[in-house]
């Protein structure tokens, strides 16, 4: 089966070629790296030409408000279009759990429109929202780095580990499209601060690390449901320990 991949040399989009292609697809990545660029259109086309299964995993550079909303709607416009002059059976997204919940954070609003878009599209599709990645803990204490302080909030987390959305995804490609949504998230739920100050212990920060109920995420306020699934949801396996045993 042939099955692009856009945004395929990025942390998830790399690691899902390889995947697919270990089982024996024709995995192709696409990115502006490789001359197809989903904002502008260019190498669309050429890219889809006898592809089953598209799955995007694009990201924006900017998560400034009307840039991250601007690159969403462009690229997954011109995706969508390629993918029906194409032929193309099944539409793949990476989305974020809570996309709905928290219309305060730009990225997440932007994220909504991109559902919506494939939503309305007349390729069948599977959009799955994933929690925040184990990988990313670190670059999110900085945001909340205060002198020799972080300060995060305290709301309910479920992160999960970037090989378990791999795996997921993987799964989702070759199979059926659920022409709907489902949520996955890490098997652990925490508070937010409880996460952020194992993975700054385990890194060897001795920084303390201060759960404030008021901190924001991305300059907007959350709660206990901001982050988490609602409802059922698939668990990845790897939890917060084995994950910082191989980081």
């Amino acid at each position: 089966m042939k099955i692009i991949v856009i945004g395929g040399t990025g942390l998830i989009g790399s690691k899902l070629v390889a995947k697919l292609s270990q089982q024996g697809h024709e995995a192709v990545p696409a990115s502006p790296r490789s001359g197809v660029n989903a904002v502008t259109g260019e190498g669309l086309a050429t890219a889809l030409a006898g592809a089953q299964v598209a799955v995007d995993v694009s990201n924006s550079p900017s998560w400034e408000p009307a840039a991250v909303l601007d690159f969403f709607e462009r690229s997954t416009g011109n995706l969508l279009a390629a993918e029906t002059a194409a032929g193309v059976t099944h539409h793949v997204a990476l989305s974020i759990v809570g996309t709905d919940r928290s219309p305060d954070i730009a990225y997440f609003r932007a994220k909504v429109a991109q559902e919506t878009l494939i939503k309305s599209s007349r390729v069948p599709y599977t959009i799955v929202r994933a929690t925040q990645f184990f990988e990313f803990l670190s670059a999110i204490a900085e945001t909340g780095a205060i002198g020799n302080r972080i300060v995060v909030p305290t709301a309910m987390f479920q992160p999960i580990a970037a090989d378990d959305i791999v795996d997921y995804l993987a799964g989702a490609a070759v199979g059926q499209p659920l022409n709907g949504t489902v949520d996955i998230a890490g098997p652990d739920k925490a508070p937010f601060n409880e996460f952020i100050a194992r993975r700054l212990k385990a890194s060897g920060d001795s920084r303390s690390v201060i759960g404030d109920p008021t901190a924001q995420y991305y300059g907007a306020p959350i709660d206990d449901d901001s982050l988490t699934p609602s409802g059922t949801a698939w668990l990845g396996p790897t939890d917060l320990k084995t994950w910082l045993a191989k980081a």
